[in-house]
């Protein structure tokens, strides 16, 4: 594990050099800042604009780093040959992977911390103190960072196997099919083949829940969100990311690197 600490310390450093990150991070505090506007022009729901379009921009930003950077955390080693020189010392592949997993997860927790500081600087421009109901806006942006922790395990294991072009679709695509897990659960139709309806379900299970993470109507008008959930969330991010980083070890352990 202490070599894994320092393979995600390097990642982590080498992450924040990285002057996209800055322009992304900008990039959503002048969404927050604009949404300070649009709230303005929004008598009476000010707060809620504030709140929606914040995360929102949080979430995207975040999403896109998650992808775009986690999706090169192991071709980049290759292409500089850096990988070949790591792990000729003693670093196993499954160290190199959760070292690489940590530092952008750390990465992303520092930049999603500097936009939600941003977005309550925002909140408190706007109605002059900090309230009760904004406990709610830092759990959303925990799920937040949940979600982007099980995107980055996800841009690891098709990195792992498959061209940074194919792993980026293959990442978005399974982000997107995870917003409709209930959908999908709850899917019945009269002309469907009832085979086809037991397989979308049965697919549901394995497909990651994304939808369980987005609160942000819920932080967007002040409502609490139950303790269970946030234990919930938790238990089944750190649950997935674990299974997935496992699979991501053994196949990367596999591959032929030469």
């Amino acid at each position: 594990m202490r070599r894994a600490g320092v393979v995600a310390l390097n990642t982590f450093r080498e992450a924040v050099r990285d002057r996209v990150l800055y322009n992304l991070v900008f990039f959503a505090l002048l969404m927050i800042a604009a949404a300070i506007l649009v709230g303005q022009i929004s008598i009476g729901i000010e707060e809620n604009v504030i709140v929606a379009l914040g995360l929102s921009a949080v979430s995207v930003i975040g999403l896109l780093i998650a992808i775009f950077i986690g999706v090169g955390l192991v071709s980049k080693e290759m292409d500089k040959r850096t990988l070949y020189a790591l792990l000729a010392k003693p670093v196993r592949r499954w160290e190199f992977l959760l070292g690489k997993f940590g530092g952008l997860v750390l990465t992303l927790a520092l930049n999603t911390a500097a936009m939600a500081a941003g977005l309550f600087v925002a909140l408190f421009y706007v109605r002059h103190s900090l309230q009760r109901s904004d406990v709610a806006v830092v759990i959303a942006v925990y799920f937040i960072l949940l979600k982007l922790a099980l995107v980055v395990a996800l841009a690891l294991l098709f990195s792992s196997f498959t061209t940074p072009l194919l792993a980026i679709l293959y990442t978005a695509g399974l982000y997107i099919a995870g917003q409709f897990v209930e959908e999908m659960r709850t899917f019945h139709s009269e002309t469907a083949n009832q085979t086809v309806a037991a397989f979308t379900r049965w697919l549901s299970y394995l497909l990651p829940n994304f939808e369980n993470f987005n609160v942000m109507a819920a932080a967007a008008h002040g409502r609490s969100i139950p303790g269970a959930l946030l234990l919930q969330n938790t238990a089944y991010a750190v649950l997935y990311c674990a299974i997935v980083l496992s699979v991501t070890a053994v196949i990367f352990s596999r591959r032929n690197l030469k």
